[in-house]
């Protein structure tokens, strides 16, 4: 039996899930109820505008932000790439029998939606940042052992079920079941599921879409039809497997659901979830908490004394690799130690990539390496740990200057936003101005307001560790100051200013005041 688990932590106001590959925290789920996602959520939208010059709209579905609808996302009688859009809105899992792409080939967005159109669609991605979900009209529904597309007529066998005759029965009994024009998506589950199993899945999928189809029939748009299970039941259904020794949960209510669901669809499985009876928190006894700490930081720590520096932009994530205190083992060259700490940082990014949910394009900065057979390995170890993720990562290769381009499929948040906000002293930029750019700024001020103060006396209040720098080292360019403004200065330090906030006035003696504050951008 492996070391895998899936962990949900229950017990509080937010569900948390860890999925342990291994001993090593792989993934990692958080669902807050009045932040629950859309992803999945099938909606009657109504169409706000179209954008010709972009091939999309914006449809209200009721939420927050007006969805986003690209033409190649539209199902149209007759049109081309019906299967690849479907495809796409399941995420490009691996389950996929062909890979999600995009054809380019659609009809104009004028000509398949209007203004005020309502229309029947799904969620695919969440919000992100200042963007709006983006949504399909190709509904995809999925089970335990299937996944059902009822606009598209298809039927695809996840690559990872590898014996002919079992693709075979697979595929005879879908095509049995399945309503003419829809289709469905064998999951590699399904590869050790019974008939009756694959068939009861089927059967409640179709009868699913009977409910959303009555549901569209009688409300108006905008309009939620169907929301996706919660977090807990959505991981262990399509994360569930004989690999995974046990299911462990914190709370007792949620334990009962997830005993309920997956005796209902995978009873061979039920034995396996467990009640943490343990004392201290379920994170913190199975070291979930430490490793989600460290993936937060911007430095990792390689076993070796290596590092991975991660910094996070918009749309691209630059990491770099470094050797640290790493000097390599004796009776080795420099390549030899510098190739070592690459491959052990290749296997690390893999892991943090996952757990950190990084998406979009990413840049790896290997450290440089003279050798092409060096850099062909690295290469190849890259490649192969990035096969354990589900998500979609295109890689080129290492290029003389150690560089590698990557593209990883982006669906949600990454962790790092998920978690945190912006930081209240340097407002999200990562730096403050130093005391010394604050004296001067100040100064700088103080030339240019001072003549037009009335009083004799201008008052500069400004942080301690400014106030301190401008009554000690830098006090001859205060002397230089008052002789040029022929006015005393006065140089307070207050302990509730930040370093990049200060005020200039004048002594109140029946004299105008005037303030200036400046804080961080």
């Amino acid at each position: 039996m492996s070391d895998s688990v899936i962990v949900i932590n229950a017990d509080g106001p937010e569900t948390r899930v860890a999925l342990i590959e291994q001993g090593i925290l792989s993934e990692y789920y958080v669902e807050r109820e009045r932040e629950r996602g859309t992803v999945g959520n099938v909606y009657k939208g109504k169409v706000l505008r179209v954008l010709p010059g972009m091939q999309a709209a914006f449809v209200d579905i009721g939420e927050e932000k007006a969805a986003f609808l690209y033409a190649g996302d539209i199902a149209a009688p007759g049109g081309q790439g019906e299967k690849e859009a479907a495809l796409r809105a399941l995420g490009g899992d691996d389950d996929d029998d062909v890979a999600p792409r995009r054809t380019g080939r659609h009809g104009d967005i004028t000509e398949l939606v209007r203004p005020g159109q309502e229309i029947l669609v799904q969620v695919v991605k969440d919000p992100i940042s200042s963007k709006g979900a983006r949504i399909t009209t190709y509904i995809s529904l999925p089970g335990r052992n299937v996944v059902f597309m009822p606009t598209v007529s298809h039927i695809g066998i996840s690559r990872r079920i590898a014996g002919d005759r079992e693709r075979r029965r697979l595929r005879r009994l879908i095509d049995q079941m399945r309503p003419a024009g829809s289709g469905f998506i064998v999951r590699t589950v399904a590869e050790s599921a019974s008939n009756n199993q694959v068939r009861a899945d089927m059967d409640y999928l179709l009868r699913l879409w009977e409910n959303i189809q009555f549901n569209e029939r009688h409300q108006r748009a905008p309009a939620l039809l169907y929301r996706d299970l919660n977090l807990m039941l959505r991981v262990v259904r399509d994360n569930l497997t004989p690999e995974f020794k046990k299911v462990i949960v914190d709370d007792r209510i949620a334990h009962d659901k997830a005993v309920r669901f997956i005796g209902a669809f995978m009873p061979e499985l039920v034995d396996r979830v467990e009640l943490y009876t343990g004392r201290e928190p379920i994170f913190d006894g199975y070291g979930i908490e430490l490793e989600i700490n460290r993936a937060l930081e911007r430095k990792v720590q390689l076993k070796s004394g290596g590092s991975l520096v991660f910094d996070q932009g918009e749309a691209l994530t630059a990491i770099d690799v470094n050797t640290g205190k790493f000097v390599g083992a004796k009776g080795k060259t420099l390549e030899e130690t510098i190739t070592q700490t690459n491959l052990e940082a290749a296997e690390e990014l893999a892991d943090q990539l996952r757990l950190r949910n990084l998406g979009g394009l990413v840049i790896i900065d290997f450290i440089d390496m003279d050798k092409e057979s060096n850099r062909r390995k690295v290469y190849r170890k890259l490649q192969e740990v990035l096969r354990r993720d589900r998500a979609k990562a295109h890689i080129t290769k290492i290029s003389e200057m150690g560089l590698v381009e990557m593209s990883r499929k982006r669906t949600k948040e990454s962790l790092l936003r998920l978690l945190t906000a912006p930081c209240e002293v340097c407002n999200g930029k990562g730096y403050t101005k130093s005391p010394s750019t604050m004296c001067y700024e100040i100064l700088r001020e103080v030339r240019r307001e001072g003549p037009h103060l009335v009083g004799d006396t201008i008052v500069v209040q400004a942080a301690p560790a400014v106030a301190d720098l401008m009554n000690g080292p830098e006090v001859a360019a205060i002397d230089n100051m008052v002789k040029r403004l022929q006015k005393g200065i006065d140089i307070q330090g207050r302990k509730d200013f930040h370093i990049e906030h200060f005020e200039i006035r004048t002594k109140n003696k029946g004299g105008n005041r005037s303030n200036n504050s400046n804080a961080a951008d």
